[in-house]
């Protein structure tokens, strides 16, 4: 395994001319749209780039073609375009005003090698993403930002910023690829499907499976000064080091078929609660975002656009996390996964309908997996990304990526404060150099 946290890349300037709003091409609804209660739940901008070598489209005019195929996108996906709002049943809703989409254009004075591997966090990434900082509020965050930077060598990388309140992982997927298509002139077949009453609480709601995402851990411990810095870095599991982890878990017999995924978050849940030096007897927890478009009944529209996951919850006391085998880890996060079923998701939308609870963060970590979505067949005439990576991470959160397209490396990328990140990577290193 290899940690990297960025030192690599070389200095890099980034000269961004002023941001353009990208209005739908034609008129779309106006008014309030509804949100329903998953999209609620993880109020976070989410920031992600896309490397190209720029193959194809050339660059002169790639912007024009960009901006004039993603007007044409919100004419599709007109809640975009729009902004958050708070209700008065306390709920946030998108206010549809056609307002648009801030588009900036960039040029960098490097190459896509000098850049490096972007795959491995590093905070000089941000300046190919248009963010807005400081902002007091999840209703301040724009619903989505886009930036194309143009590189020396004739690269693009194209800068996403997205709230998270508005859709996930798999929603952005379908609205890029939808992007994607328009801007090659490919027909789209398929409309995206914008109800998200689909996802309406049961009436009465139904509390008859305990949701412990939600509910707030009695025991306080000690953390890290909230003053100390944050350090991000990435961690590199080759094809090899994966097999050694699925096979000391499957070690004592009580796992079967573990993923890369589920030996990677057991393995993070051990070092992170060693890294934090949480007592025993604590109760910590690992939260993982599950997609359920296919797991609810009926199944969602393949083409339905928003936030449709659930979160497992996988609990245990500190001191059986550590002192334990691997195996009791990995086992109780497959467990947790298991329990995600349709009765599970609809209790979920039911809960937070009567209590409005969040996610909670203490004792807590989150994960979220990445590498399943097929972000490297998001095509724009350039061909297929070279490279997709996060390029800033939200705090207390973690998430797995494919180090590259065809590659069987998986990146975890994660941030903690600075005392806590050098005990963590010490750790992780010594832990996974081990036969």
């Amino acid at each position: 395994m290899e940690a990297f946290n960025g030192t690599a890349v070389v200095n890099m300037t980034v000269k961004k001319l002023e941001p353009v709003l990208v209005h739908p091409a034609a008129e779309t609804f106006q008014g309030l749209y509804f949100l329903s209660n998953i999209d609620q739940t993880f109020p976070y901008p989410i920031e992600i780039m896309f490397s190209y070598e720029g193959n194809g489209m050339g660059n002169e005019n790639a912007a024009d073609v960009m901006k004039e195929s993603l007007a044409k996108n919100l004419v599709k996906f007109y809640p975009l375009a729009g902004s958050l709002t708070l209700g008065l049943d306390g709920k946030m809703h998108v206010q549809c005003t056609g307002e648009g989409v801030s588009f900036v254009e960039a040029d960098s004075d490097c190459t896509l090698e000098e850049l490096g591997d972007i795959s491995y966090i590093d905070s000089k990434f941000r300046q190919l993403i248009h963010y807005v900082d400081g902002v007091d509020s999840i209703l301040n965050v724009p619903l989505l930002t886009v930036q194309m930077t143009r590189f020396r060598c004739g690269g693009i990388v194209l800068g996403i910023a997205m709230n998270h309140i508005l859709m996930d992982g798999e929603a952005l997927l379908y609205f890029l690829k939808s992007w994607g298509k328009i801007t090659r002139g490919i027909h789209l077949s398929v409309e995206p499907y914008l109800d998200r009453s689909i996802l309406s609480p049961r009436q009465p709601p139904i509390l008859d499976i305990p949701h412990p995402e939600f509910v707030k851990l009695k025991t306080k411990t000690s953390t890290p000064s909230d003053q100390e810095s944050r350090v991000y870095q990435s961690f590199c599991f080759k094809p090899q080091k994966l097999q050694q982890l699925k096979q000391l878990a499957k070690e004592k017999g009580s796992v079967t078929n573990p993923t890369s995924f589920e030996v990677i978050s057991a393995l993070l849940w051990i070092m992170r609660t060693k890294a934090f030096k949480t007592e025993p007897h604590v109760t910590i927890k690992l939260l993982t975002a599950v997609d359920v478009r296919t797991k609810i009944k009926p199944p969602m529209p393949e083409c339905y656009f928003g936030n449709c996951y659930a979160v497992s919850c996988a609990v245990c006391k500190a001191g059986d996390l550590i002192e334990k085998p691997f195996s009791f880890a990995v086992k109780i996060v497959q467990e947790a996964l298991k329990k995600v079923t349709d009765d599970y998701i609809k209790s979920t939308i039911d809960y937070y309908e009567v209590t409005r609870d969040v996610l909670q963060a203490e004792n807590t970590a989150w994960i979220s997996k990445w590498s399943r979505l097929p972000f490297y067949e998001i095509d724009f005439g350039w061909g297929e990304p070279v490279q997709v990576a996060p390029a800033s991470m939200v705090w207390n959160f973690a998430v797995t990526i494919s180090q590259r397209r065809e590659s069987g490396n998986i990146i975890l990328t994660l941030g903690f404060p600075e005392s806590v990140m050098e005990r963590f990577r010490k750790m992780m290193l010594l832990e996974l150099k081990q036969k």
